[in-house]
């Protein structure tokens, strides 16, 4: 049972932090349990708005890869990835922006303003706010983000509003295209020119044996991710988060972190106290 003194203890450790993140964008992309448990969703609304509260200057950018494989299976359409991004055709774009657009911000957003009326739901492809170049004609419609509206995030900001993003974007013809969220998140950070970039995952973090999570990295430069990557390393789903917080850092953003989106508070753990959790890139 944690005591008054206990609470009081915890406050003080998060003083400092607080104060020096006030102010401060912090870009955080949602993904796993929050995006399917509505308990886990709530709890996530919860720590943003303690984050709004105290200053911090938040940025929701999700994306809901197993929620359009459902509605994909439902409509009958073959799921077909190449090297890991979704292959997008004109009817699969059609249930990308339908999940995204549609459902998943709009559950995100509800989640926040059940709470408290502070987030407005934004695709990528409004205002050409996430601008696009396709990724590969094999893809279909995949778009690589080329171009931010970091000032358009900012005005929200200052409106005291917290913006949710879904990683729709367009481009120059305002043709849409599905994004992958962790690089949509990554190039939103450098364009804000954030603090922090955290990636809410479905594991702990980085860890040196996969099969074992007491094995977690704490700490490690840009440089070493980069080299875990081309050592292979690391594999699967962990390559993309992990290059997109080398690159995070690369392009100016203070720091990356990749935390467990299933542990109760995560993000205040990470941000307000001295332990932290999860994995932390830096330069």
């Amino acid at each position: 049972m944690i005591t008054p003194h206990d609470t009081a203890r915890l406050l003080i450790e998060a003083l400092p932090y607080i104060r020096r993140f006030t102010g401060k964008t912090l870009v955080v992309k949602v993904g796993g349990l929050p995006m399917t448990d509505p308990d886990r969703a709530r709890s996530l609304a919860k720590d943003v708005l303690l984050l709004h509260s105290v200053g911090i200057r938040v940025v929701l950018v999700h994306g809901g890869g197993p929620q359009i494989d459902e509605q994909m299976e439902r409509a009958g359409i073959a799921v077909q990835r190449i090297d890991g991004l979704r292959v997008t055709d004109a009817d699969t774009l059609d249930i990308v922006r339908m999940v995204l657009v549609g459902k998943t911000n709009r559950d995100l957003v509800a989640a926040i303003n059940a709470l408290e009326p502070v987030a407005i739901g934004v695709a990528g492809e409004d205002g050409r706010l996430l601008e696009v170049e396709p990724v590969d004609e094999r893809l279909g419609f995949v778009g690589r983000v080329t171009k931010v509206r970091g000032e358009l995030l900012h005005d929200f900001h200052d409106d005291g509003l917290i913006p949710v993003v879904s990683t729709v974007g367009a481009d120059t013809s305002a043709q849409p295209y599905n994004i992958n969220a962790d690089d949509a998140a990554r190039a939103i950070a450098i364009a804000m020119k954030a603090e922090k970039i955290i990636y809410l995952t479905g594991a702990p973090g980085l860890l040196e044996d996969p099969s074992n999570p007491d094995s977690l990295v704490h700490r490690l430069s840009a440089a070493e991710a980069r080299a875990r990557i081309a050592d292979e390393s690391v594999t699967g789903g962990m390559i993309p988060k992990l290059l997109a917080c080398a690159e995070a850092i690369e392009g100016g953003v203070g720091s990356a972190h990749m935390i467990d989106g299933r542990a109760e508070h995560a993000i205040l753990i990470e941000l307000f106290t001295d332990a932290g959790i999860g994995t932390m890139v830096t330069q």
